[in-house]
């Protein structure tokens, strides 16, 4: 009896200890990578702007940077077997390249060309950027339907505040939860027409942040929490503050206010995060720490894949205090040295043919060259193209428009020149140099005083007051001391606004006068047709749909029209149906043989002295000889 029962207490006695065994794994599931950590690899691509082949479509020349680098890079972290790689992008996919403008509004009856590249390289997630909202939902419902990746955006939510995408994504790697918050720029209603977001509304990324992280720590209790946000860093940009609500550029602002991330991974400014943020004082990058003293790490890319952070987040676990030990190593890899992947450019062969064939297309021919260099510093042929375009458009019935007495219009492109033909023949790519986004035009009603406040508000932070010290022409930023402001990246000097802001006029007679301070600059001589300006009356304005709906401030802050009255198109008579690239392109197609254009010669700046004194010394800081 007795050596029956030490047997029985003997298996009892095991059962007892195996389960205590297995409830300690339970509730230590880490233990495996207490002496060999697990290491996440993540890779964020953003704001590749149709980079897609190693090939400028608009250039007709070789690019150094694409999806075709990356996806070499993608497949050597897949190759390490020590590492988990997680695939994302920050969005802003669907404007730049031809590449994606053919799949966006030529070619659409077959899988776009963005979905089939992103199933391709086997991408984990993606969020939102607002050129991608700008292609309309025609575009983006159809691309995210045939996407495989996950969609995730928190702060775009529907009228009853619930997310219109998925706001999150939970990634399993090796019982390791990795949770990832998307979220876009939440100035969505400042630069596209409400018809491209219907359903939406836009929230700012902290409100948003310090809603939905409580309920993925508790609903889900990740291991890691990733930040991908299609937004900047520097919440200064444009004069604003930590407490501007729905600030461009929130995400180092979600950093510190929003605790528990671990990495943030950011878009939409282009600028390179390799981990640090951006001290808005000193000008100079800077660690950030979350509200409890634990380091964010921020990463973001270049655009057009020029570079791209490789992040590795090794976690190892620590028995003791049952919690993880995490160490972040990231870089930015600079993807000129990196081959194209052969594979890649073999799968997309097809595309890239019938993008190229479409592209060579000749519409036209021009007499001479025209460069928007000449655009940043007084009237030029280059805009004054698209100012006679545009009020030619206006004054043609079949569009949809009230005939136009005035026109708005701005260099988009920096530094772009067309034709890029030797012989003057206009190509459809040469369309992407002359008009670079995606706007439609709209004409709108403004009274003369409205229009001069429109230009003061424009030249304000296009032209510096003369002389000064430096004699700058150009509005630059400058730091405390009125030293000019450099780009940390690039070394370029920081305009005070960018040049798709310089919008200059026509149909109206003006000068101005940068010897005159900020406000007191323009006068308005008369109609161009030799009418006379009247301040009080009315008259119907050419504007495309990014200005027309508040972008840049120009109606609201410049013009001091009603800011919710602008959004929601007010004032507007008229909009076409088709972008404006689509009918610059009909416009050639119309003419016949070569095209002369010249300045308008509507406006003029003086002392005409002093304005090419100041041209002399910023020209080459703008365009510095190479």
């Amino acid at each position: 009896m007795k050596a029956s029962f030490t047997g029985r207490a003997a298996i009892v006695l095991a059962l007892v200890l195996a389960l205590a065994l297995s409830m300690g794994c339970a509730t230590s599931p880490y233990g495996k990578f207490a002496d060999k950590p697990l290491v996440l690899s993540f890779i964020e691509t953003s704001d590749i702007h149709g980079a897609i082949y190693p090939y400028n479509f608009i250039t007709a020349k070789p690019m150094k940077t694409s999806l075709a680098q990356v996806a070499t890079l993608v497949a050597g972290e897949r190759a390490d077997k020590g590492r988990e790689l997680i695939l994302m992008d920050g969005g802003d996919a669907l404007q730049g390249q031809p590449t994606v403008y053919y799949y966006n509004f030529v070619k659409t009856d077959v899988p776009h060309v963005w979905s089939e590249a992103t199933n391709f390289l086997g991408y984990d997630v993606a969020t939102v950027g607002n050129h991608d909202l700008e292609t309309g939902h025609p575009v983006y419902d159809k691309l995210y339907k045939e996407m495989k990746a996950s969609i995730i955006c928190a702060n775009a939510v529907k009228e009853d505040g619930t997310p219109y995408f998925t706001p999150y994504k939970i990634i399993v790697r090796q019982g390791v939860k990795i949770a990832i918050l998307g979220m876009i720029t939440p100035r969505i209603p400042d630069w596209l027409p409400s018809q491209f977001w219907t359903g939406m509304k836009f929230v700012d990324m902290v409100e948003t942040a310090k809603k939905w992280v409580p309920i993925i720590m508790e609903k889900e209790k990740p291991d890691v929490l990733v930040g991908l946000f299609h937004s900047g860093v520097d919440y200064s940009y444009g004069g604003a503050t930590k407490d501007t609500p729905s600030n461009e550029n929130g995400s180092q602002l979600v950093a510190e206010q929003v605790p528990g991330f671990d990495l943030i991974f950011v878009g939409h400014d282009h600028m390179g995060w390799d981990g640090m943020g951006w001290n808005t004082t000193t000008k100079q990058r800077a660690a950030v720490k979350d509200p409890k003293g634990n380091t964010v790490y921020i990463f973001g890319p270049v655009d057009a894949a020029k570079k791209i952070p490789v992040v590795n987040l090794s976690m190892t676990w620590n028995k003791d205090t049952k919690s993880w030990t995490k160490t972040v190593r990231g870089a930015l890899i600079d993807m000129e040295k990196v081959p194209a992947d052969p594979a890649f450019t073999a799968k997309f062969q097809g595309t890239y043919d019938a993008v190229k064939t479409w592209v060579d297309r000749p519409v036209g021919k021009l007499a001479g060259k025209i460069t928007t260099r000449d655009s940043m510093f007084g009237d030029s042929a280059f805009v004054d193209l698209i100012h006679r375009i545009q009020l030619e458009l206006s004054a043609d019935p079949a569009m949809g428009l009230k005939k136009a007495d005035v026109s708005f219009a701005a260099p988009l492109t920096f530094d772009a020149t067309i034709p890029t033909s030797t012989d003057g023949t206009m190509y459809v790519r040469d369309m992407f140099n002359l008009y670079q986004y995606e706007n439609f035009l709209y004409t709108m009603n403004m009274t003369g005083k409205q229009i001069k406040d429109f230009l003061e508000y424009s030249y304000k932070f296009w032209f510096d007051t003369l002389p000064n010290d430096g004699n700058h022409l150009i509005a630059f930023q400058k730091d405390k001391d009125g030293k000019l402001i450099t780009d940390a990246r690039s070394g370029a000097y920081q305009t005070a606004t960018r040049s798709y802001n310089y919008d200059s006029a026509a149909g109206i007679n003006y000068t101005v006068d940068v010897s005159k301070p900020a406000g007191a600059r323009i006068v308005i001589s008369g109609m161009s047709d030799g009418s006379a300006f009247d301040p009080a009356k009315t008259y119907v304005v050419a504007i495309n749909s990014y200005r027309g709906q508040g972008g840049g401030g120009h109606l609201t802050t410049g013009a001091g029209l009603d800011k919710t009255a602008v959004q929601k198109l007010q004032f507007v008579n008229g909009a076409t149906t088709k972008d404006l690239r689509f009918f610059l392109l009909s416009w050639f197609e119309k003419q016949s043989g070569a095209v002369t254009v010249n300045p308008i010669g509507n406006w003029k700046l003086i002392p005409a002295d002093l304005a090419a004194q100041g041209q002399s010394v910023d020209f080459p800081l703008l365009y510095p000889s190479k």
